[in-house]
C-alpha cells in the first residue's frame, strides 16, 4: 500500500477529485486529502473524508496539528503528492515559491515527488505566464501533464480540461513505481544520478510532413506529433540534450528541448543531418512516402473538365539513411504504425533498415490522435509487447529503457 496526499485546488474540476479517490482507494492505496479555500467551494471535506476514511485537512493554524509541526509531517509521510486540480494560481505560487496556506506550504516542505494535473480555462492554460509557470515547474523535476482537449464549463473549447480520471491515475501508478531521488541541491559540474542520459544527446522526429501539391493544398497524415513530443520531453526530464524536429503539429515545445520546424520530408532529412552527431535518435514522424514531383507556382484551378495528374516522386527513407551514415547514431530505433500484422511488418522494416530496434504500433483506430498507445518493441534479440497506456507514460518507459540500455555502452 502506497500514501497519497491530494492537493485539491479551487476550480471547477475539484468535483472530480471524489472520483480519483474511488480509483486510488480501488488499487489498494491510501489517500489523505488537502484542500485550498477554493477547492472547499466545489466539493466538501465532508465529502471527500468518507470517500478517503481520513481526516481533511484544510487549515494550516490548526493549533493541534501545529503543535507538531503538522505541515512538515503531512508533506513528508505520503509517497507521493498530487497536485489536482492545480489551478493557474497554484501553478504560479508553486513557481514563486509562496507558502500562505496550507496547500503551498506544504508543497515548499515536501522532499517526495510531486505530479501536478492542471485544469483551467484555455486562455488561462495558454497564458504565457502560464507557460513560463509550467515550464519552471518541470525544470525543477515536477511532473506536470498537459490538460485534455475538449468543452469546458465556461463554454470553450481547447486544451484545458482535466484528464480523465483513468489517465491521471495512470500516471500515479507510474510515479509510485519509479525509483525516486530526494532533492538535493547539486553543483552545475555533477552528474545527478537521477538523470541517467546526463550529458548524452538525443535527437527525435515528430508529427506528420506535409508534401505540397500546390501553394494551398498538400499530402499529409493524420499525426498528431503527441507522441514524439513525450518522447522528447521524457528524455529531456532524463538529462539528455534533446533535438526535437517536428513537423507542423499545434504542440508546446517541452521545456529545455531544442525544436526545429518543417514542412517536408527533404525539408526533416537536412535538419536531422545537422543535428548529428548524436547518442540516440529516435524516429518518431509519420514521414511521407512521396512527394508531387514538379509544383506549380499557382494555385490549381478546376475547369469541370479533366482531373489534372498527379506525378509523385518517392520521398527519401530518413531512417535507412541515419542507419547507413557515417555518423551514424550509436542507438537507432525506428517508428512503424501498421494496420495490420503489426510484428510481422516491423520485423521485415528491422531487417531493410539497418536500425537497432523498431517500435509498432497499430493505428487502425485512433491512436495517431488519441491520447493512448501500446508498443511492441522489436530488436534482433526477439519482441517486447506494452500494454495500452497514456503516451507520455509510455514515452517515459521507452527513455528508461534507453537510458539502461546506453549506461551498458
Amino acid at each position: 500500500q502506497k500514501r497519497i496526499l491530494l492537493i485539491i485546488g479551487g476550480g471547477i474540476a475539484a468535483y472530480k477529485s471524489a472520483e480519483l479517490i474511488r480509483t486510488i482507494r480501488k488499487a489498494g492505496h491510501a489517500v489523505r486529502c488537502v484542500m485550498t479555500k477554493g477547492g472547499a467551494q466545489f466539493v466538501t471535506p465532508l465529502t471527500l473524508g468518507a470517500l478517503s476514511e481520513d481526516k481533511v485537512y484544510t487549515d494550516l493554524f490548526d493549533l493541534k496539528d501545529e503543535a507538531e509541526m503538522g505541515h512538515i509531517q503531512l508533506s513528508r509521510q505520503a509517497d507521493l503528492v498530487v497536485v489536482c486540480p492545480a489551478t493557474a494560481d497554484l501553478l504560479a505560487k508553486m513557481h514563486a515559491g509562496i507558502a500562505d496556506d496550507l496547500a503551498t506550504t506544504l508543497l515548499l516542505a515536501t522532499d517526495k515527488p510531486v505530479l501536478v494535473v492542471p485544469a483551467m480555462n484555455v486562455r488561462m492554460w495558454q497564458h504565457p505566464a502560464t507557460r513560463r509557470n509550467v515550464s519552471a515547474l518541470r525544470a525543477d523535476g515536477i511532473r506536470v501533464i498537459d490538460p485534455d482537449e475538449g468543452e469546458m464549463a465556461c463554454g470553450e473549447f481547447g486544451p484545458g480540461r482535466l484528464p480523465e480520471i483513468e489517465r491521471i491515475f495512470a500516471e500515479i501508478a507510474h510515479q509510485l513505481a519509479v525509483e525516486h531521488v530526494t532533492m538535493t541541491a547539486q553543483p552545475d559540474f555533477s552528474e545527478p544520478p537521477h538523470r541517467p542520459l546526463y550529458g548524452k544527446r538525443v535527437l527525435v522526429t515528430a508529427g506528420p510532413t506535409h508534401e505540397p501539391i500546390d501553394p494551398v493544398r498538400y499530402i499529409a497524415n493524420r499525426s498528431s506529433g503527441r507522441q514524439g513530443f513525450a518522447i522528447a520531453q521524457a528524455a529531456a526530464e532524463l538529462g539528455a540534450q534533446v533535438t526535437l524536429v517536428s513537423g507542423p503539429v499545434n504542440l508546446v515545445t517541452p521545456p529545455g528541448v531544442i525544436r526545429i520546424d518543417i514542412e517536408s520530408a527533404r525539408e526533416m532529412l537536412t535538419e536531422v543531418e545537422k543535428a548529428l552527431p548524436a547518442d540516440v535518435a529516435i524516429m518518431v514522424a509519420a514521414v511521407a512516402d512521396w512527394h508531387v514531383a514538379d509544383v506549380p507556382e499557382q494555385k490549381i484551378k478546376k475547369d469541370g473538365n479533366a482531373i489534372p495528374p498527379l506525378t509523385l516522386s518517392e520521398n527519401p527513407d530518413i531512417l535507412a539513411t541515419l542507419a547507413k551514415h557515417k555518423q551514424r547514431p550509436g542507438l537507432l530505433i525506428g517508428f512503424a504504425a501498421e494496420t495490420e500484422k503489426i510484428v510481422e511488418h516491423a520485423q521485415a522494416k528491422l531487417a531493410k533498415k539497418g536500425c537497432d530496434w523498431i517500435v509498432a504500433n497499430d493505428v487502425s483506430g485512433d491512436v495517431m490522435g488519441g491520447a493512448n498507445n501500446a508498443f511492441h518493441i522489436i530488436t534482433k534479440n526477439g519482441v517486447e509487447s506494452w500494454p495500452d497506456s497514456p503516451k507520455d507514460v509510455i514515452a517515459r518507459k521507452l527513455m528508461e529503457k534507453v537510458a539502461d540500455v546506453v549506461s551498458k555502452g
